[in-house]
């Protein structure tokens, strides 16, 4: 783990996993979210942290939420979820792998050829 997923908040982290989880289709488009109570047991966290991740996907508008029964991932979540993962990954993380790609001296061919 590096040091800043380290010092990344909670709530950011339990954001990142419940993102993976609609973009890899665990929970696909209509599908109902856990309960904050349940995500929260489930990941030994404080329930208000999870209900601060879930925000954040309701601000950005990726979950529906019906009063008194639940939120449920909104249609095109998982497309607009990936977009906006591949544009941090290619601003925040690609340029440092790219650095040490270079640094090692390895070619497109060594990568592929490693997959």
């Amino acid at each position: 783990m590096s040091s800043a997923s380290a010092s990344r908040p909670v709530y950011l982290k339990l954001r990142d996993q419940i993102a993976a989880a609609i973009i890899d289709g665990t929970y696909r488009e209509g599908a109902m979210l856990p309960s904050v109570r349940a995500f929260a047991a489930e990941q030994g966290a404080n329930p208000l942290t999870v209900a601060k991740a879930y925000q954040a996907f309701q601000d950005d508008g990726l979950v529906r939420v019906q009063r008194g029964v639940g939120m449920y991932v909104a249609p095109g979540a998982a497309a607009a979820l990936r977009a906006s993962e591949r544009e941090a990954f290619l601003s925040e993380e690609w340029p440092a792998i790219a650095d040490r790609i270079d640094r090692l001296g390895l070619r497109a061919e060594d990568l592929l050829a490693a997959v």
